[in-house]
Formats: C-alpha cells, sequence, structure tokens
C-alpha cells in the first residue's frame, strides 16, 4: 500500500504529545525515519514521537501499538499513549468496546474507557506488575536497585529502578525546583550501568502527600509527562515508605492516578486523553 499523504492525528496525555497513525488506513515504510521527521518541533509536526495503530499479532488482543521516540528509537510502552488511543480507538468509531486490549512490546495491556454520552472522559490501563529485578536492564549483581546511588557531574542521585516493560531510575530530591533536569537526566540516561539507556524520574513528595515528578525519556528528552514513568514512581515511592499504594503524580502536563493493588501486584494508572488537531504529512 502506498499513498503520497497520510492522515495524522496528534494527541496529548497529560501534555505527553505524539502523533497517531492508523496503520490499518495508511503505511509507515519507515517509522523510525517519520518520528524523526514528524517529531521535529520547528521543521516538522512537534512531538515527542510516532505512535502506529494496527492489527495484533495473537488473537489476545483487539488493536497493537508500535512507539517511535522522536530519535527514531522504538519503545517498548506508554501509559499516555496508550490512553491516547482508547479515546482515539472509541470516539472516532473504530470500536465500540470499552475494555480494549492493546498489544505492546511489554505485553497486554487493558485499557478500561470511562464513557460520558459517547465521549471517553477517562481512561485506567492496567500496565501490569512492576519488574523490580532484570539484568537486561540494569547491571547489578543481582538486576536491581533500592535506593541505590548514582553519580552525574558533581552531583550524587539516590534512586530506585523499577521496569514497567521499560526501565526507569526514580530519585527522590529535596526541592525538584533547583534540579537541572536536562543536564543531569542526560547523563544518568547513559549511565554504564543502564545496558540499554533508562528512563530518568526526578520526584519530590508535597505537603499534601502528593508527589511531584519531573521526566527524562530516554530517546524524547524532558517531556510533560510519562505514564510508564508515573506508575514506576509511584511503585518506587512505596517501596521506599514515602507513600501508601495509592498516589497523585503531579507532572509538568498534568496529573495521573496510580494505585498499586496487593490483591494481584498490578499497577492501574487512570488519567485523561485529549485530541490536538488532525492532518496530513508525507511519511
Amino acid at each position: 500500500m502506498t499513498q503520497s499523504k497520510t492522515m495524522f492525528t496528534k494527541m496529548h496525555g497529560a501534555g505527553n504529545d505524539y502523533i497517531y497513525v492508523n496503520t490499518l488506513l495508511y503505511n509507515i515504510p519507515d517509522p523510525a525515519a517519520t518520528a524523526i521527521k514528524w517529531s521535529d518541533r520547528h521543521k516538522g509536526i512537534g512531538s515527542d514521537g510516532l505512535v502506529l495503530i494496527g492489527y495484533p499479532d495473537t488473537i489476545d488482543a483487539d488493536y497493537s501499538m508500535r512507539i517511535f521516540n522522536a530519535d527514531g528509537s522504538e519503545a517498548m510502552m506508554c501509559g499516555n499513549a496508550s490512553r491516547c488511543i482508547g479515546k482515539y480507538l472509541y470516539e472516532k468509531g473504530i470500536t465500540d468496546k470499552t475494555s480494549i486490549r492493546l498489544e505492546t512490546l511489554s505485553g497486554i495491556k487493558v485499557l478500561q474507557l470511562h464513557i460520558e454520552g459517547r465521549k471517553v472522559t477517562g481512561v485506567t490501563v492496567d500496565m501490569l506488575a512492576p519488574t523490580l529485578a532484570d539484568k537486561t536492564q540494569i547491571a547489578t549483581p543481582d538486576g536491581s536497585m533500592t535506593e541505590g546511588t548514582l553519580r552525574a557531574g558533581n552531583k550524587e542521585f539516590t534512586g530506585t529502578f523499577v521496569s514497567m516493560g521499560n526501565p526507569h531510575f526514580v530519585t527522590f530530591v529535596d526541592d525538584i525546583s533547583t534540579i537541572d533536569i536536562a543536564a543531569y537526566g542526560s547523563i544518568l540516561e547513559r549511565n554504564d550501568i543502564f545496558p540499554d539507556r533508562c528512563n530518568i524520574e526526578f520526584a519530590q513528595v508535597t505537603a499534601d502527600g502528593d508527589i511531584r515528578t519531573r521526566v527524562w525519556e530516554r530517546g524524547s528528552g524532558i517531556t510533560m509527562a510519562c505514564g510508564t514513568g508515573a506508575c514506576a514512581t509511584a511503585v518506587a515511592a512505596a517501596l521506599t515508605g514515602r507513600s501508601g499504594r495509592k498516589s497523585r503524580i503531579l507532572m509538568d502536563g498534568g496529573t495521573l492516578c496510580i494505585e498499586w493493588r496487593e490483591d494481584n501486584g498490578h499497577v492501574y494508572m487512570t488519567g485523561l486523553a485529549e485530541f490536538v488537531f488532525d492532518g496530513e504529512a508525507e511519511p
């Protein structure tokens, strides 16, 4: 299938913005190159990356999601993007299901749509159980790190490793407003301890018990929000006694509500998804 123009939709979840293409209708021959071209905020459409919606490879899922970061690298999972896909599929009339099984590179995620009339007012995503030890993602003797210390430039950061299908290093700081996210995030992302780089969350528990979090995403840099990062932050906070199993994660682009359930060990993320605009462009 070839075409000169491809229809796309730009959406965001808590400010984490991606360009969505329905590959049931349009072919993207080189998604990595297209992600780089379209994501450019000065010469392209502008986004944190490209998301492809397609058919799954298994009968256990309804649809599939592939994500390419702004630098062309492929991501395993994105919670904000998955919520947007739920809204996209339902409000564009592709499905009338309010529970959607979405195939991702980190497993099948179940999206529960909250509906008022014909509008999706929120989406809860079953992000499955976090992984706290994985030698393929962090090079420590047991593949884990809780309250470990990494150095970035002239500063040390104490943090916890949590994988939500993709790796995260969550570090709690005393005053998040004083942290140079770009400077320290870019160094920590590429620390030798992370074989395939890492997402970095800088977090601070507020006086109200919420968790203010800023994100440096591998492959994208500073983003307004990160769904898997919010989940990882909530898990790290619970593990280290900074919060209970329910948290409100306050990110630059909005708030995500996270619950790490005891009964099945799964992490559930609830938040908004919003359309920005539709358009067409050459891949």
